[in-house]
């Protein structure tokens, strides 16, 4: 499957990369290319073959969450990592745009 550059473009501004033409030719060829290859994994029969999200017989360890209390000497150690405050608040870049 070949993309053209509008696509790649697009790719990289939902990926929030800010590429030069050069380097959008250089990974657009090579998302091409990935593309190309899962499609000739889609002309593979697996008609006989049953759907499994994985094979190894692993199973999910659930532990069930506890709601634990922090004293004052830890709340300080958190905050004191964090890179800024508003009083005793974590202060974070907006996410939504």
């Amino acid at each position: 499957m070949k993309l053209d550059k509008k696509q790649i473009k697009h790719i990289a501004s939902l990926s929030k990369l800010e590429l030069t033409d050069k380097e959008l030719e250089k990974y657009g060829n090579q998302l091409s290319d990935v593309l190309g290859y899962i499609d000739q994994l889609k002309e593979v029969d697996v008609s006989d073959t049953i759907p499994t999200a994985q094979v190894t017989g692993l199973e999910n360890v659930l532990e069930e969450d506890v709601v634990r209390d922090w004293d004052n000497k830890e709340i300080d150690l958190a905050l004191n990592q964090a890179p800024e405050l508003d009083g005793r608040e974590v202060k974070v870049k907006r996410v939504l745009e």
